[in-house]
């Protein structure tokens, strides 16, 4: 086990540097952050002034390692756009990012499992077909037509729902949250919804096309021989055994949650990092483009490790397997 999770570990290292490599690119070929800062009338003596402070005047080798370890402490420089420290803006908007990929996964997993197994159990009925036509609607849309779809009924139409911003927060710190105020959770039932959408249904169509298989393999059959009922044969054997290829879907998507909340935030304004991202690709923002790769590069990494260890937990056989190796 600990030599596994060293060797993940190295791994994890590799492909970070790699991201961090990409991530310093940026500074080399996308636009000239001397001419960003200064402008087009800054004098040859000025920009040569800016050039050794930012350490633009030092080797290739020597500018790379200075970036990888500005990042490990969290320091990216000065965003070009706003003039403050990228750290502080990522701090800021951070925290909304977070919130509302939390409540998106709650929400797909709280209504995607328990869709997919009815819909495996019960795949003759109405409401199962029903289920599986809408999970490809999902599938298919694209978010930001869900996104405008939902505010054109629930904001336009009835006005039920906000349909920009964050709302209300209460500060802890620096640290902002929603969830503790009314207004700050109906706005964040519409973005929500519209991050869940393709991770609902795409968890639902899993589980059910795994519950299917794993219906159909000869423990079950055993376990219904010997009499058990079929709510311990379904949820004590089958369920266990089908979460096994969830949770690899279900962690990558956590990912794709935080990653690729750009549009969701964009339609809906939502203030957290996937807007800063398409801010700072409107203006050639390159401080606050590196961050955004570095910090997702992380979060992606760290949850595939969670992943796999949780494939310990779930699956005995992996236990098995690697002490059978190690003797």
């Amino acid at each position: 086990m600990l030599a596994f999770i060293i060797r993940r570990f190295l791994q994890a290292i590799v492909v970070m540097l790699s991201v961090a490599f990409i991530a310093f690119m940026l500074f080399q070929y996308v636009g000239d952050p001397v001419t960003n800062l200064l402008g087009q009338e800054a004098t040859p003596a000025q920009r040569a002034q800016l050039r050794a402070d930012l350490g633009l005047d030092k080797p290739f080798p020597i500018q790379f390692a200075r970036f990888v370890g500005n990042a490990v402490q969290g320091e990216f420089g000065l965003s070009l756009r706003q003039g403050r420290k990228v750290s502080s803006l990522i701090v800021e908007r951070l925290p909304a990012t977070l919130e509302l990929s939390l409540v998106a996964a709650v929400i797909a997993l709280a209504v995607g499992i328990p869709f997919g197994v009815y819909a495996a159990l019960r795949r003759g009925s109405a409401l199962s077909q029903g289920l599986m036509t809408l999970s490809l609607l999902g599938v298919s849309l694209p978010t930001f037509l869900i996104g405008i779809l939902l505010i054109y009924v629930f904001a336009v139409t009835l006005k039920w729902l906000p349909s920009f911003s964050r709302g209300e927060v209460v500060a802890f710190g620096s640290w902002t949250s929603g969830f503790f105020t009314v207004d700050g959770w109906r706005h964040l039932i519409l973005p929500s919804i519209t991050l869940a959408a393709f991770q609902l249904t795409l968890i639902m169509r899993l589980v059910r096309s795994e519950m299917l298989e794993v219906l159909r393999a000869d423990y079950i059959r055993f376990a219904r021989a010997r009499g058990l009922p079929n709510r311990v044969v379904y949820f004590s054997h089958a369920l266990r055994n089908t979460l096994v290829p969830v949770i690899t879907i279900t962690g990558l998507q956590l990912g794709a949650l935080i990653a690729f909340a750009i549009i969701t935030e964009q339609v809906f304004q939502w203030p957290g990092m996937g807007l800063l991202f398409i801010q700072a690709v409107t203006f050639a923002d390159i401080p606050v483009m590196a961050a955004y790769l570095c910090l997702i590069a992380l979060i992606f990494v760290v949850i595939n490790l969670v992943v796999d260890l949780l494939y310990f937990a779930v699956d005995p056989r992996l236990r098995v397997e690697r002490t059978a190796g190690a003797h």
